[in-house]
């Protein structure tokens, strides 16, 4: 349990579906007024920054423990409790007396399985939206199984799942349709995620914006193709960059037999990556990613947020070679 007796109690959280879906739960099954730290997609150093100390509880769900290694050392040293929901790479990783840890990197997991697990599957729907978003549609499905679902509610939490995502992506926050404390504050108001469906604002306004973003895909062709993997490098566009992960999962799963790339450029003269590795036992994607300064991820799915432009040529043949080995 996480509820601190006498400091605060601080939930920090990636902003996409998988985030958001693992700190709901939880907050369902805890209630608490909390302080939330989170952001887009690739903000994913949210421990850097934050300011906790001896008595505070921290719960931190969908963020890379190696990304923030350092921060948690300082924090755990300073008396902080800490609750810990993740599935990306950790080789980092430590005991420590503060810290309760839940991890696993196997490909058909996610951080809202963790802790729906962890729950004794108190909250299995959402763990399924957070699944859907995270493109574990197997795991999904399997959950879904198991509780019965029809295929139309199952179609439903795919469809929450994807859009919840959707809103994570952008350069800043600026790109999103909403700020994903926003989304969640919407988000927990809803115990049900089919009354969310119905009823909420929010996702009718990221059903519309995702169908208008995609829209551009249509015209789109692959910037180069190879046995094994296919990249794609998107325009210099807002659109681009918030369908550019969905897009990835798109690619992904209308070819599985291919490892996918998809480059979108930043404002500053450089690019940020999504990877999907169609065999994330033999070729990882995290491996693949932590070859450069600011990869990173799990075996099945990774990025680098910061690829400078003069090294784009060198990331593409790397790329090839890597996932045609």
């Amino acid at each position: 349990m996480s509820l601190s007796a006498n400091g605060r109690d601080i939930d920090v959280f990636n902003g996409d579906a998988d985030g958001i879906c693992a700190v709901h739960q939880w907050r369902l099954a805890y209630p608490a007024d909390t302080e939330l730290v989170t952001g887009a997609k690739r903000d994913i150093s949210l421990l850097q920054n934050l300011s906790a100390s001896y008595g505070d509880s921290v719960n931190v769900f969908d963020i890379s423990f190696d990304q923030n290694i350092h921060s948690i050392r300082q924090l755990l040293d300073s008396g902080v409790k800490m609750t810990y929901f993740d599935h990306h790479s950790a080789n980092t990783r430590f005991e420590h007396p503060g810290l309760t840890m839940y991890w696993d990197d196997d490909p058909k997991v996610c951080s809202s399985v963790l802790v729906n697990n962890a729950l004794g599957r108190q909250y299995s729907e959402w763990a399924i939206v957070g699944a859907f978003g995270d493109n574990l549609s197997n795991t999904a499905r399997k959950l879904a199984t198991s509780l019965g679902l029809s295929e139309y509610q199952v179609g439903q939490l795919c469809e929450l799942g994807k859009l919840l995502n959707y809103n994570a992506y952008g350069e800043s926050l600026a790109d999103l349709h909403f700020h994903p404390a926003l989304l969640y504050a919407e988000m927990s108001q809803y115990k049900d995620p089919f009354q969310m469906i119905t009823e909420a604002s929010a996702f009718r306004t990221l059903q519309r914006g995702y169908h208008s973003d995609q829209l551009y895909l249509n015209s789109l062709n692959p910037t180069e193709t190879g046995k094994d993997a296919i990249l794609y490098v998107l325009p210099d566009q807002s659109w681009a960059r918030r369908i550019s992960g969905e897009f990835a999962n798109q690619l992904a799963t209308d070819n599985p037999s291919k490892s996918c790339a998809v480059i979108v450029p930043k404002t500053n003269s450089a690019f940020v990556v999504s990877i999907r590795s169609a065999m994330p036992d033999l070729h990882p994607a995290n491996t693949f990613c932590g070859r450069f300064l600011t990869g990173g991820g799990r075996r099945s799915a990774g990025g680098v947020n910061i690829l400078p432009a003069s090294e784009l040529d060198h990331f593409v043949r790397l790329f090839f070679q890597y996932f045609s080995e």
